[in-house]
């Protein structure tokens, strides 16, 4: 199957479809739009992931579902028998879909997932291990802690990833799989297997992604690196294929559209999640730097992954993720509701918001700066351009909320943030028309109120 997706009048991409193993429809998955980055001009905008694009929560958690059923069937030959009834609950955005593990214990693998992307992705992917472990890379500098790898991803917008797990996890011979996005070089993972094997050697990997773009060059380099470090590399995606660029992005200086609407009145409420459900949370006492080197004194919270967490604990996190998400779908005041996950705070937010009622969609801020135009087909038509509240000297986006869209914004943070340090991204919000604005803090109060 091959076809041309026209990004802008001077870009297109020409695309060779090679293996859909569930016959999923190209169109469901992704929009095209045009990056702002030298390094690469275009980007696949999921619509099934939860990043720019909002979708129903349930559809991110039957995405990691189906490709853990797609690991099961590629890397260990056994049928899963649920093909049917995952590909059903997908169609349907992850309605009727019953969430338990079914990868047995016997399978053990150490599985990581890609900051900031694909942090919900893997964390999805994960839950469907009966026994494993499970972190996601960061780009935070966590204080008097060294991470354990690093590694570098080329292309992107900011380029260092960090791994702040105990060696023990690390430390030992089991199947290391790693959970991303999309994969167009795989660059990436290659760095990261160099990394891990340099100090934890080990056998088995996998690659595991929705999109795999790999040309016959990059799928070389895979083999080379395998015969080098005497290593196995398996790939597991949803979608494979071969894809060509040509023209470069016709792009003005200016990346987020002004609105012409009248900004918003805003009524703005703050619940305190930790403080409410002590015991359903963990505060692990790191924290952190921002870019102009203040300390950020508020912990993070275990359950996000970023430290590790491992399937022991799952059973319980799924019972607490349904209480808080009952606590919040009794907040709700409107019938449309967005609930906004923040940079690499992710998988929390998706999962809260597929307990929290009909009419609530999902998706999260980003780093990716992403040229917005208004047109049909286009994966960014919609933009705000912020300081990260949790560290200002870095610019945050969000795409595609339309004015009048949502008649309320549940607006997520692992780490509480001052009234000023939000006020920025709040301006930006009046452009919504989003009304009666909820910020969610997981853990440590708000200063200001």
């Amino acid at each position: 199957m091959k076809f041309t997706l026209p990004i802008q009048s001077s870009l297109k991409v020409d695309i060779e479809i090679t293996d859909n193993p569930y016959e999923l429809e190209v169109e469901a998955l992704f929009d095209m739009a045009a990056r702002i980055n030298k390094k690469r001009a275009f980007l696949f905008v999921s619509k099934i992931l939860g990043k720019h694009l909002p979708i129903d929560p349930g559809t991110g958690l039957i995405t990691g579902a189906l490709l853990a059923d797609r690991y099961l069937e590629t890397v260990k030959g056994i049928e899963s028998g649920r093909r049917d009834e995952l590909l059903v609950s997908f169609m349907n955005g992850g309605k009727n879909f019953v969430n338990h593990p079914f990868i047995n214990e016997h399978v053990n693998p150490v599985i990581i997932g890609f900051a900031e992307t694909a942090t919900a992705l893997g964390h999805a992917f994960y839950q469907f291990f009966q026994k494993a472990d499970f972190f996601h890379t960061t780009r935070e500098q966590v204080i008097e802690f060294d991470p354990v790898i690093t590694f570098e991803e080329e292309h992107s917008h900011a380029t260092s990833h960090r791994c702040y797990v105990e060696e023990s996890i690390l430390n030992n011979n089991r199947e290391i799989i790693l959970v991303d996005d999309e994969i167009t070089t795989g660059k990436t993972a290659i760095n990261i297997i160099r990394s891990i094997h340099e100090r934890f050697p080990r056998k088995s990997y996998t690659v595991v992604s929705i999109l795999d773009w790999r040309s016959e060059q990059n799928l070389r380099r895979y083999d080379d690196l395998k015969k080098e470090l005497g290593i196995i590399i398996h790939s597991v995606s949803l979608l494979k294929g071969k894809i060509h660029t040509s023209g470069t992005p016709d792009i003005f200086e200016k990346t987020i559209t002004e609105t012409e609407i009248p900004l918003a009145n805003q009524a703005i409420s703050t619940i305190h999640i930790k403080e409410l459900f002590p015991e359903k949370l963990t505060a692990i006492e790191y924290t952190s730097l921002s870019l102009d080197g203040q300390v950020k004194k508020i912990p993070y919270l275990k359950e996000t992954g970023r430290f590790g967490v491992n399937s022991a604990a799952n059973l319980k996190f799924d019972q607490d993720m349904r209480v808080i998400g009952q606590y919040l779908a009794d907040r709700r005041t409107g019938r449309r509701s967005l609930v906004l996950g923040t940079a690499e705070f992710m998988f929390l937010p998706m999962k809260l918001a597929s307990y929290m009622g009909d009419g609530v969609k999902y998706q999260s801020t980003t780093r990716s700066p992403i040229y917005v135009e208004k047109r049909d087909g286009y994966g960014a038509q919609y933009g705000l351009a912020f300081p990260n509240p949790d560290d200002r000297e870095i610019a945050h986006f969000v795409y595609n909320i339309p004015p009048h869209e949502y008649d309320e914004l549940f607006l997520f943070f692992e780490r509480a943030v001052s009234l000023d340090q939000l006020q920025p991204f709040l301006n930006e919000l009046k452009k919504t028309h989003i009304n009666d604005i909820k910020v969610v803090f997981f853990n440590g109060g708000i200063q200001g109120e």
